[in-house]
């Protein structure tokens, strides 16, 4: 194995270094954005909860009222006042809800596709099973021969880590 060959080698390692350090980086940003928008969506949350007790609270409220005031009244205005007051009470909270909806189903789809993107990218990168594949056989087949290791990487202009390396990946040594 000449210096380039070695340097070349190098070089591919630090580059795989360089992308996987990325990923990761990457991966931590988003998932801090993530955070960040689910702490969002909690305070909305938290604020619809508030909503809804003082939704419960005001129709007790008027319920009594109503109890008060119904001796004046039909049953089915009774029921068209108390419908209403339910409407104009809940509206708000289910177009709340609606947003808060879209808001979730939007960031599921982002961390689907870039969790998608993210696999693909990982895929691509492939270790090698050793330095030079289509010499493994060779290496393998000489030193069972009884050649020595040295004779073995001068043969096969590759170096002497190499072949151990070879052998040990190969559990033959």
């Amino acid at each position: 194995m000449t210096y380039s060959d070695f340097f070349h080698l190098e070089y591919i390692i630090v580059v795989m270094s360089a992308i996987i350090l990325y990923l990761i980086y990457y991966v931590y940003t988003k998932d801090a954005q993530y955070n960040q928008n689910i702490r969002s969506i909690a305070s909305v949350v938290e604020e619809l909860n508030r909503e809804i007790f003082y939704l419960k609270k005001s129709t007790k409220e008027m319920h009594i009222k109503l109890k008060i005031d119904s001796r004046g009244m039909s049953d089915e205005e009774i029921y068209q006042e108390i419908e209403r007051s339910v409407y104009d009470l809940v509206h708000p909270l289910s177009q709340a809800l609606k947003q808060v909806q879209e808001s979730v189903d939007m960031i599921d789809s982002q961390i689907d596709s870039r969790l998608a993107n993210l696999e693909n990218g990982v895929k691509q990168i492939s270790i090698p099973s050793s330095i030079h594949g289509n010499d493994d056989e060779k290496v393998i087949s000489l030193y069972k021969q009884g050649i020595d290791l040295e004779t073995i990487s001068k043969e096969l202009h590759i170096s002497k880590a190499e072949v151990e390396f070879v052998l040990k990946i190969n559990k033959i040594k």
